[in-house]
């Protein structure tokens, strides 16, 4: 596995656009699967969800990340850092890279996200 950081080098406070945007332009480039920590997630998903092939969820729990992957095709994994303790951020984590998208009827839905 390669990890490309779009990280902050410190504890300032940042603007989580200036961050989540070069992680959403390189997951939609390569394919591959991105992860965000932001203190709630939901402004880097916000952020995230802007570009047009990121599909980007916030999970707290293992079984929501697994189900943004199974049957959304998640591929970026937005993580609230506030909220959630880190070992159950990084069991998030190994879930979320190593589930599958289920397609099927969930395809067909995934399908239907997309503003064209």
């Amino acid at each position: 596995m390669e990890v490309v950081d779009h990280g902050t080098p410190d504890g300032n406070s940042v603007d989580y656009p200036d961050h989540a945007h070069p992680l959403a332009a390189g997951v939609a480039e390569s394919g591959d699967l991105g992860i965000l920590i932001c203190g709630s997630a939901n402004g880097v998903a916000m952020t995230a969800n802007k570009h047009e092939s990121i599909r980007a969820a916030i999970a707290w729990r293992p079984d929501i990340a697994r189900l943004a992957r199974e049957h959304n095709d998640a591929n970026v994994l937005c993580l609230p850092a506030r909220f959630i303790a880190v070992p159950d951020a990084l069991d998030c984590v190994d879930v979320f890279i190593y589930t599958e998208f289920e397609g099927g009827r969930h395809a067909r839905r995934v399908g239907k996200i997309a503003c064209s």
